[in-house]
């Protein structure tokens, strides 16, 4: 009787790692097939990618990646939205981390609130319903021509990363601001030398995301550089591929550019990697 029990036991756990497996395979097959076939289509003629009638290109045009280089101005736009990521990315975690502190370590009068409004942002969407007036406003403040009017406003909208960073704060111990204030630190200097040491492993993954988030932003770095098309991102430069000479689509120049600009979110990826193994807030050693 026990041995069928242990039988049944093991066969019902051989069943359940089997669709577990199958469940995994299946995801990382809808999720990678798109890239490769991206990656194929980057190397065929337009005609060949047009008509879809092989997998493999039947001469593979490498000459795709240096053409849609050239014909988007890649150097350029590369530029611009390096600046605009990491730039966004320092300023975001900034300010979130300040407010993600203050929040958790403070009470204050309208504490409640402000929590509240800040949830609030994260389930209304209200899309291009700002557009104008946020872009009023930076035309009042001047920077309506400059990629500095994307960036602060990229920079504002951090609520997710507020409430990713008060999740780890609320994972280190108060008594090491306690102590620290025994030692003679205040309450800027705790913040600074030692909260933060403390929170590498989600400074990672919160600027991973941020850094991705501002990387694929399109519609604001659109209506901005409207007017001035040297200050276009890549997302922007690419829509610029999907027509060439004659009005004719080029998809293989479009798929070719794709591949091009994703290639700096992988190295990011590569380099945030320990920080999704670490995500723990660390430890102190007495």
């Amino acid at each position: 009787m026990t041995t069928m029990k242990s039988g049944g036991f093991l066969g019902n756990r051989i069943i359940g790692h089997s669709i577990k497996w199958i469940f995994l395979i299946a995801i990382a097959f809808f999720t990678i097939f798109p890239i490769v076939m991206a990656m194929l289509g980057s190397v065929k003629t337009n005609a060949e990618l047009t008509t879809g009638a092989t997998l493999l290109p039947s001469v593979w045009k490498f000459s795709n990646y240096a053409t849609a280089w050239k014909q988007a101005n890649f150097a350029q736009f590369t530029w611009n939205s390096l600046f605009i990521s990491v730039i966004v990315t320092i300023g975001t975690l900034l300010v979130a981390t300040m407010s993600a502190y203050a929040v958790d370590r403070t009470k204050f009068p309208g504490k409640r609130l402000y929590v509240s409004l800040q949830a609030s942002t994260m389930f209304i969407s209200i899309g291009a319903v700002v557009l104008m007036p946020q872009f009023n406003l930076m035309v009042k403040l001047g920077l309506n021509k400059s990629l500095w009017g994307v960036i602060i406003i990229l920079i504002s909208s951090h609520a997710v990363i507020y409430f990713m960073l008060i999740g780890f704060f609320k994972a280190i111990p108060k008594d090491l601001d306690e102590a620290a204030y025994i030692d003679g630190c205040n309450f800027f200097t705790v913040y600074w030398r030692i909260i933060l040491p403390l929170l590498r492993p989600a400074l990672g993954v919160t600027a991973l995301f941020t850094f991705r988030g501002a990387w694929n932003e399109y519609i604001l770095p659109l209506v901005f550089t409207m007017t001035n098309p040297k200050l276009q991102t890549l997302t922007v430069g690419l829509a610029n591929l999907r027509y060439g000479i004659g009005a004719a689509a080029e998809a293989h120049l479009m798929m070719a550019g794709a591949c091009l600009s994703f290639l700096p979110i992988l190295v990011v990826y590569v380099l945030a990697n320990k920080s999704f193994i670490q995500v723990t807030a660390g430890s102190v050693k007495g």
